[in-house]
Order: C-alpha cells, then structure tokens, then sequence
C-alpha cells in the first residue's frame, strides 16, 4: 500500500542567520531519513517543496478558470514536502512518519494513496 507522508510547516519568512543554521541542520536528518527509507526498500518518491510564493491555485467555477497567484496569505501551513512509501499497512506507516524528523517542529501527516472519487 502507499502511503503519502506530508510535512506541514509554517508559511516562509525570512529568516536569521541562527535559523538558517538551525534550518541548514534539519534539511541534513531529513535527507539522512529519506536516505535510511531508501535503503530499507520503502521509498518511492520524495522531494521538497517551494515556497508557496511561487505557487498558483486553479479553480473552474461554472465553465470560468480563475487563477490566485501565491503567496496565499490565508494559509498558516504550508506543505514544505513529502515522502511516498510502500508499506504493508497504515500502521507501518503511521511508524515509519513518526520517526520522521520533522515530526519535531512541524506536522506530519499520514495519507494513504487511492482513488479521488467515492466507490
């Protein structure tokens, strides 16, 4: 089964230069995580994401797309990136993200990938 590991964080800023130290260090233990799950065989798919800045919304409402350009200041958490994992069940899962890194100053969530429509 796969499973999406998202990492919620707080929009950007800019920051210090002791944060980014501190941010410097934190990007090393997830890499070395990301690392660890690809050497077990878990691992299909992760990445960072940019800042929501550089993001677009889409909606098409009655026919009519209408774009909204970031940042999206109406959002207090981002999702700053995620890990695709293939594992044998959502309790694996919920394992394998709680040992994410991250896990210490942000919001891990767990969701199990599937169809986008109701059966």
């Amino acid at each position: 089964m796969s499973f999406m590991v998202l990492v919620q964080q707080v929009g950007s800023r800019p920051r210090t230069e002791d944060e980014r130290r501190v941010a410097a260090e934190r990007m090393e233990r997830m890499q070395r995580y990301g690392a660890d799950l690809q050497a077990r065989g878990l691992l299909l798919a992760a990445d960072s994401l940019k800042s929501d800045e550089d993001g677009v919304r889409i909606a098409v409402r009655g026919g009519k797309r209408s774009f909204s350009d970031g940042p999206f200041t109406e959002s207090k958490e981002i999702i700053g990136g995620f890990f695709l994992i293939d594992v044998r069940t959502r309790e694996e899962a919920v394992e394998i993200a709680s040992q994410c890194p991250a896990a210490e100053w942000s919001t891990v969530e767990v969701r199990q990938s599937g169809p986008c429509y109701d059966a």
